[in-house]
């Protein structure tokens, strides 16, 4: 039971690395086409009221955001490093280095996935408010980039539920690992009765 149970533990370890590197990719890219398409409207980057298309403001209102969502981003890789130094990919009984590995990981990719959440809904309905009319009158004259697509928005959905399920993977593995060596404690206990 142990081999199954360390073989699918090896490998959920991997996978909340994973999870904390897309999650890092998207915070790269989140921003991507908003300023490909937006950046240039900004006629006085000194006074943002100055624009071409009403509502392209939301580029350097995400821009804080952003850098939090960034740092937040390395964090959640350091913490799913610490997974490994813990050794908690092969260790075949948890310590107490271990239970708090996997919780902090678990802890922080679900506050991240929701304090994530609420900012990217509360921006998307910001950029729905933009003037497409005078975006595409601009990206037409200028030759920039245009976009109504919410896909990096939309896209959260799934790479924080992808970090939420490996989270709950990593909780599963720690009733699993309690209940495998409470088993191994019990047997231990009855090998020396029995001597």
């Amino acid at each position: 039971m142990y081999k199954k149970q360390l073989a699918l533990q090896k490998f959920t370890c991997l996978l909340a690395l994973v999870s904390s590197v897309v999650i890092f990719l998207y915070s790269l890219g989140i921003m991507t086409d908003l300023y490909d398409s937006l950046y240039s409207t900004m006629m006085n980057p000194a006074d943002l009221t100055q624009t071409d298309v009403p509502g392209s403001i939301i580029y350097y209102d995400m821009q804080a955001f952003n850098s939090t969502f960034l740092r937040y981003s390395i964090i959640l890789i350091l913490l799913g490093c610490l997974l490994y130094i813990t050794n908690t990919h092969i260790r075949r009984r948890y310590y107490i280095g271990n239970w708090f590995a996997i919780l902090v990981f678990a802890g922080a990719n679900c506050y991240v996935a929701y304090w994530a959440h609420q900012n990217i809904e509360l921006f998307k309905a910001q950029f729905l408010q933009i003037d497409f009319e005078a975006l595409k009158f601009h990206a037409d004259l200028w030759g920039t980039a245009y976009t109504e697509s919410t896909f990096w928005f939309d896209v959260h959905y799934g790479v924080f539920g992808f970090a939420l399920l490996v989270s709950l993977l990593l909780i599963i593995h720690i009733i699993w690992k309690g209940i495998l060596m409470r088993q191994e404690g019990k047997l231990i206990a009855a090998g020396r009765a029995m001597a």
